[in-house]
């Protein structure tokens, strides 16, 4: 989860704030010392914007299929992840991004 937090540019505190979750469970999920529920993975995608599919799977709780044995980049972690976008311009992609599929 620290990888996608960090690919998404967020501090623990501003993944908090995003997904009602506190900072000290979420920093306990990081280090790997509580399992999260499926309730808090969902908010966890939600707040990461990234698909919840994705997100179990790199918890382990579901196997990732064939076809994602090969790491493939979520549109919206490489949108997160550019440094060459101001936060206004990734705001703006993710927006587009959304309202093409239907989020």
């Amino acid at each position: 989860m620290r990888e996608q937090r960090q690919a998404a540019q967020l501090s623990i505190r501003q993944l908090a704030d995003r997904t009602g979750i506190s900072n000290p469970y979420l920093s306990q999920i990081e280090r790997g010392l509580k399992r999260p529920s499926a309730d808090i993975l969902q908010s966890l995608a939600k707040g990461l914007q990234i698909s919840a599919e994705q997100l179990y799977v790199h918890a382990g709780i579901l196997e990732a299929r064939d076809e994602e044995v090969a790491p493939r980049t979520d549109v919206r972690t490489a949108i997160t992840a550019d440094p060459r976008l101001t936060d206004q311009q990734r705001k703006a992609l993710l927006d587009v991004y959304a309202s093409f599929v239907g989020e």
